[in-house]
């Protein structure tokens, strides 16, 4: 039986852990992203190939984590952790031996996104047992793992993209290779090193294991959480698009090539999702500790509606400079809403169901969010890019109602303490 102090400390050591994990999980997205150009090239494929590669993942990821989320409530979320940064960085390395875009299907596509699927229920399980008092503030630590992961594998990809063929490779390979590597490498330091933490327990000392048909039931009756996913698949088809075709379009308009393309289109946002989530989580915290329940719900509202005027900024912007003030503004409001989305859903979901309902959450949201890459791939074929880009404002705009009515109508019947 460990000690209180030594468990105070291991909660903050597993958020370091996991915080590597995600950075990985979250980085590793970027990679083909950042190197679409090169690829393109070399396969010969139209825009809208090149897309659907990006829509088989998140597809497939949302398909696969319902069943995630259930195994995360009912097994043993260590190794749910281990075994998926293990297969989807395994999916990453065999990406760089990729010779068709039919390929990239089935090891970015389905075995990465599989992999994927494995972290986040049982991770936001984990996060939220042993932070219970500082919510918000270990979420938006763990996601500042997100923005420095999106920005340092967007930027060594599109280096290392750009360079000639190396040992028979292309250059889009090697980040491939490299961070592949690397993740198999973190996942068998985690199965070394992470414990493994029980379940939580019922009021009489018992571990209540949840059913899909359980949880799904739960959320049923929860209309704030059925709205926050909605809410959260339209940020992921944001997210999504903005992620995949932003360096393109930064490429194509101004010039640069991709490496600059893709260092500057993560940046800047990320830079101001980091003082967006750091500064949000604190005040939201310290306004949850005063009572004040539906303030994860209010920042959600802020931040979407004060977000969406400068993701149409960043492409009608009349230079350079004023497009990366609008990728920073943009990552500021987008930064509140990390600091609010998924805390916010735990607070209307019973301890018991929290993976099982993340998983249900993250299978709504990203069979949502799925259709973005193809949709702009599309879109940029057929009217441009800066028109599928500004498209996305609309959603944020859409969120920002939603959760609204979720706040006004629902969240205090559907609150839930702890």
């Amino acid at each position: 039986m460990k000690s209180d102090e030594e468990n105070k400390i291991y909660k903050w050591v597993l958020l370091g852990f996991l915080w590597v994990a995600y950075f990985l999980h979250q980085g590793t997205r970027q990679i083909y992203n950042a190197i679409i150009p090169q690829i393109q090239s070399d396969f010969q494929v139209d825009s809208v190939s090149m897309g659907l590669v990006a829509t088989v993942f998140t597809f497939t990821y949302g398909i696969c984590v319902p069943f995630a989320g259930i195994a995360s409530d009912m097994f043993r979320r260590k190794w749910m952790i281990v075994a998926g940064v293990f297969l989807f960085c395994l999916g990453i390395f065999l990406s760089g031996f990729a010779s068709g875009i039919g390929l990239l299907f089935v090891t970015y596509g389905i075995l990465n996104g599989t992999g994927q699927s494995f972290y986040f229920p049982s991770a936001s399980s984990l996060l939220g047992q042993l932070h219970s008092k500082m919510r918000s503030t270990a979420f938006s630590i763990h996601q500042t793992a997100q923005y420095l992961g999106i920005v340092i594998c967007s930027c060594v990809a599109g280096y290392l993209g750009a360079l000639p063929s190396e040992g028979g490779f292309p250059g889009w390979a090697l980040p491939f290779f490299l961070f592949g590597f690397i993740g198999i490498v973190w996942a068998l330091f985690l199965a070394v090193f992470m414990r493994d933490t029980p379940q939580p327990v019922a009021s009489d000392g018992s571990v209540v294991k949840a059913s899909l048909k359980d949880a799904s039931l739960m959320m049923f009756r929860k209309p704030s959480a059925i709205i926050l996913s909605f809410a959260f698949g339209f940020m992921v088809y944001v997210d999504t698009g903005f992620k995949t075709w932003m360096p393109t379009y930064l490429y194509e308009h101004f010039n640069l090539d991709m490496a600059q393309a893709a260092f500057n289109a993560v940046i800047w946002h990320y830079i101001g999702a980091f003082v967006g989530v750091m500064l949000g989580s604190r005040i939201i915290d310290k306004l949850a500790a005063r009572n004040y329940k539906s303030v994860r719900f209010d920042a959600d509202i802020l931040g979407f509606l004060l977000a969406a005027p400068f993701i149409f900024m960043m492409v009608h912007a009349s230079g350079f400079a004023m497009c990366m003030l609008g990728l920073f503004l943009f990552g500021i409001f987008r930064g509140v809403c990390d600091a609010g989305i998924f805390a916010s859903f735990l607070d209307v979901v019973a301890p018991r169901y929290r993976a099982s309902a993340m998983g249900i959450m993250l299978c709504v949201g990203f069979i949502i969010g799925s259709t973005s890459s193809t949709v702009l791939g599309w879109m940029r074929d057929e009217f441009g890019l800066i028109s599928g880009i500004s498209s996305l404002a609309l959603f944020y705009l859409i969120n920002a109602f939603i959760i609204f009515l979720a706040r006004r109508y629902f969240f205090f019947r559907d609150y839930e303490e702890g």
